[in-house]
């Protein structure tokens, strides 16, 4: 079944629900193309209507319900200050924590709150300490840059060399693994890897736990960014089999800005030093890994809230929705003269597997220039970077753009401003957007300034950061 966008706009204004899940509990298991079902959950969304929102790689909206709670307990925590920080907090965030773990599962004690991914990744790399002079590190070209400078710096630090790999073009399962293992087999000195479970550059899947597993074996410890993938795949923290996992909660999962999280697995927590500002004694805890100061507690104490929001639509669900927005665009393309998918079909027995990367020549940092001019000044549709977006169903090639915070699809551009009915927008108001897919089309307007790839085309990486 499917709706354009006033149908979609009708249903979602003639969904019963009101400003709070609970009045209207969305019914489990519903299929990723029922796209009533999804207009009631993007009615939870209170988005602006008069830009298409593709990018997402800062934070996720809040749900309404979500909303709610946040402002209350602004007030709350607004209203008692210290008494209350002094007095309730810290249980409250126990609470809060144990819920975070559990759904993780995996131990409270082996979580931390922090404000986002980044930092409890910086926390985990530079405080790693089976790192000695003459050792390496390893990571690889779709990581996320700042974690890649964090690597970098041990090179000063620490005095280990660093090995940066290409990873291969198109990826597939075993291929991921294969050029991980002959990595290690190339610099033995190797300690320490950096694996992205779901690239925010162009979707990629990892096989975190296979390559966890052989690194292992070879006596390598592996820092996980999950940064993107927790809200958009259906894992556990036991499915990586990781020991040292970094995340965000104010991606895909929902939650306020702000909320990330450090996971050590307590058998390993010894690896990583304390935070140089926590004092002695320390516990043997993730907790005494991270010091923050001052957050939003705000923020931390309405994470049970996002929580509440997303098993009311459920992982799998949810997962299944994500791949189906990307393959509802990216796979009617496959064959189309001019245009050429880089991105692999999901396998039916890797459901989370949902695409791979660009495959041509290589770029610096692989990525495509910023576009947004070009399409501008060629009559595209303005598009504002932001997280609550929309399907873009384009019937031909699209216009790439990638600033500091990701890459947005854009309509197919033309000799002249583009016509209304250029591209079928369908607007979803969650974090749903389609996964990251990839194309190379021999058939853009010279005009549109991207990447070069094999002679005769140009490479575009059509993807969108983010999660909540």
């Amino acid at each position: 079944m499917e709706l354009n966008r006033r149908q979609m706009l009708m249903a979602a204004a003639a969904a019963p629900v009101a400003g709070r899940l609970e009045a209207a509990p969305l019914p489990a298991g519903a299929r990723p193309d029922d796209e009533q079902y999804w207009a009631k959950v993007a009615s939870q969304y209170d988005v602006i209507e008069d830009i298409i929102q593709l990018e997402n790689g800062n934070w996720g909206m809040m749900a309404r319900p979500v909303l709610e709670q946040y402002e209350a307990a602004v007030r709350r925590v607004n209203r008692a200050t210290s008494y209350y920080a002094r007095r309730e907090l810290v249980p409250d965030l126990i609470a809060v924590r144990a819920r975070v773990a559990a759904k993780l599962g995996v131990s409270p004690e082996e979580i931390a709150f922090t404000r986002n991914a980044t930092e409890a990744l910086k926390a985990l790399i530079g405080g790693y300490n089976r790192l000695r002079a003459g050792d390496a590190v390893l990571y690889a070209d779709l990581d996320y840059d700042s974690m890649q400078a964090c690597c970098d710096s041990l090179k000063k630090s620490r005095g280990v060399d660093v090995v940066r790999i290409a990873l291969p073009e198109p990826a597939t399962h075993q291929g991921l693994i294969d050029c991980y293992e002959a990595a290690l087999k190339a610099n033995p000195r190797v300690r320490l890897i950096l694996l992205t479970h779901l690239s925010h550059r162009t979707g990629l899947v990892v096989p975190v736990r296979e390559i966890v597993a052989m690194a292992r074996a070879r006596g390598v410890d592996a820092i996980v960014d999950a940064a993107h993938s927790w809200g958009q795949l259906d894992f556990s923290l036991p499915d990586l089999g990781a020991d040292f996992v970094g995340l965000n909660l104010h991606k895909w999962v929902g939650a306020p800005l702000g909320v990330g999280a450090l996971y050590i697995r307590n058998t390993k927590v010894e690896m990583i030093d304390p935070d140089i500002a926590n004092e002695p004694p320390f516990g043997a805890t993730a907790q005494a890994r991270i010091h923050t100061g001052t957050v939003d507690f705000a923020a931390q104490l309405t994470v049970p809230a996002a929580l509440d929001f997303q098993d009311a639509i459920g992982a799998a669900p949810r997962a299944a929705r994500l791949r189906y927005l990307r393959d509802r665009w990216a796979e009617p393309l496959r064959g189309t003269p001019g245009i050429e998918i880089l991105t692999t079909a999901v396998p039916p027995d890797r459901p989370h597997q949902r695409s791979g990367q660009c495959r041509g020549r290589q770029t610096p940092a692989r990525r495509s220039p910023d576009l947004l001019g070009a399409s501008q000044r060629a009559g595209a549709r303005r598009v504002r970077p932001d997280h609550a977006g929309a399907v873009q169903q384009a019937g031909r090639c699209g216009h790439a753009r990638q600033g500091d915070q990701g890459i947005g699809f854009f309509p197919a551009l033309r000799d002249g401003p583009p016509a209304q009915d250029a591209a079928t927008v369908m607007p979803i108001r969650t974090p749903f957007r389609p996964s990251h897919a990839a194309i190379r089309s021999s058939s853009i307007p010279s005009r549109s300034s991207v990447s070069p790839g094999a002679p005769g085309s140009r490479v575009i990486r059509c993807a969108s950061r983010t999660p909540a």
